[in-house]
């Protein structure tokens, strides 16, 4: 439940901002909605002002949709552990120490968020910590560093940018062609009932198109990041990472958090899965040392 209004009040507010920026644009500009530009710039400001938002308030929303525990003063031996070998991975790959956190959860899972490789956040499930092993568990946060580091979210926000861009520019031009052929003779003000309906079902059909296009850079993402860890900590690491997630329990983690963990979420096909499949991934790592 917690999850739920988190999103509906996070969505809400993007849209409230979002509409004032139409506003602002459009009066200066001095163009119609629905003329071609208009649309354009619709889709744009939405495509892209939604997935930038969103990005910006990700590590604020992934510390209270999963309730982590940010370490600022290491409390044991663990979390001593957790923050020093963090640092060490961070240092070796250029970057600032990212924000470290655990998340009380029993799935083996980590996840990297946050809006730049300078400004991170890496968390760990309790689960991972008392199921994994210190170099089956060093090699999982190798993995979220090497996201972090490759900028792998701002690359899938923006590619999430565009296609959502074409989704919603396309869904409008085809509801208006629609709407036109079928209340062509009727003078009316603005655009009719049959307009947003097929706004809406052309952005749903849209849209699972695009989130094909979105998870297929996502599983490339996903490689990279094993081969950034496998140069961290070794490649027989992060394979005994991968071995032991087959164990595990789906991921219960939403969104951008799902797309960086370094478990597999829920799927209904591998066209639309975030991560490649277990056996591909440790098959990709068998030629590194």
């Amino acid at each position: 439940m917690k999850r739920v209004v988190l999103f509906l009040l996070t969505n809400l507010a993007v849209m409230l901002v979002l509409g004032v920026v139409l506003s602002i644009v459009f009066s200066v500009l001095g163009i119609s909605s629905r003329s071609m530009g208009g649309i354009l710039i619709i889709a744009a400001v939405f495509g892209f002002g939604g997935s930038f938002i969103s990005l910006l308030m990700s590590k604020w929303i992934a510390k209270r949709s999963t309730g982590a525990y940010v370490i600022e003063q290491p409390r044991s031996g663990t979390e001593q552990w957790l923050v020093n070998t963090v640092a060490e991975q961070a240092r070796q790959r250029g970057i600032n120490m990212p924000e470290v956190a655990i998340y009380d959860s029993p799935e083996i899972n980590a996840f990297a968020t946050g809006p730049s490789k300078n400004n991170a956040l890496v968390a760990v499930s309790s689960g991972l910590l008392h199921n994994m092993s210190q170099e089956e568990a060093e090699a999982v946060l190798a993995h979220e560093v090497s996201h972090v580091a490759n900028g792998d979210m701002v690359t899938l926000t923006l590619i999430q940018g565009v296609v959502n861009t074409f989704v919603i520019f396309f869904a409008k031009v085809l509801a208006g062609i629609v709407d036109n052929f079928l209340n062509g003779d009727e003078e009316q003000s603005g655009p009719s009932w049959t307009y947003f309906i097929f706004d809406m079902v052309f952005q749903v059909l849209f849209g699972i198109l695009a989130s094909v296009v979105v998870a297929y850079f996502s599983r490339k993402r996903e490689f990279a990041a094993d081969r950034g860890a496998a140069e961290l900590v070794g490649a027989h690491k992060m394979r005994a990472a991968l071995e032991r997630l087959k164990g595990n329990h789906e991921s219960q983690l939403e969104g951008s958090m799902m797309a960086f963990g370094i478990a597999p979420g829920r799927s209904i096909g591998e066209l639309f899965a975030s991560h490649p499949p277990l056996d591909a991934r440790i098959h990709a790592l068998s030629t590194q040392s």
